[in-house]
């Protein structure tokens, strides 16, 4: 079997992971923690996911993302958006409620990681049609099975949508 490349973009640092032959998957990851982050990225890379993740810190770089606007103009359509909600510049929230109110942006998927457990989150998440909402572990192992979890739905059972759209 073929192995391909996989590269990861990480404040402006960029690693390359070598995996058999798969799809390609664009990931958004608006998440503010480095170290949330950086394990998010090597859970998925260690699940053999053949991805792009894309890592923006704050809700309005996530919007810039998502417009292609200022240094974003390159950016490629995600197929798949993973959210904070407790973002700085502009909560994600808000993020949310501006990606499902775009006619370009609604029909990626999107799924809530956050560490809130409020339930007026959780119900907005889904009024906004959060794909799926999901607090994050405060244990190391157990985030780490939770992203493993993500990965293997998102991208081994479920089809995404066209990037087209």
């Amino acid at each position: 079997m073929a192995s391909t490349n996989v590269l990861t973009i990480y404040r402006g640092r960029s690693s390359v992971s070598n995996l058999q032959n798969l799809s390609a998957i664009e990931i958004l990851l608006v998440e503010d923690s480095p170290s949330d982050a950086e394990l998010t990225i090597e859970t998925f890379n260690n699940s053999k996911v053949l991805n792009r993740i894309y890592v923006v810190e704050d809700g309005v770089e996530a919007l810039d993302f998502l417009s292609r606007r200022g240094s974003y103009g390159d950016a490629p359509r995600p197929d798949l958006i993973l959210l904070d909600l407790n973002l700085p510049k502009k909560n994600g929230r808000e993020v949310f409620a501006e990606i499902k109110s775009s006619p370009e942006l609604r029909t990626i998927p999107v799924v809530v990681l956050t560490t809130s457990a409020a339930e007026e989150d959780i119900l907005r998440s889904y009024q906004l049609h959060a794909n799926a909402y999901i607090t994050k572990p405060v244990d190391f192992e157990q985030f780490t099975k939770v992203v493993k979890l993500i990965a293997d739905f998102w991208f081994a059972a479920v089809r995404l949508p066209p990037t087209s759209v």
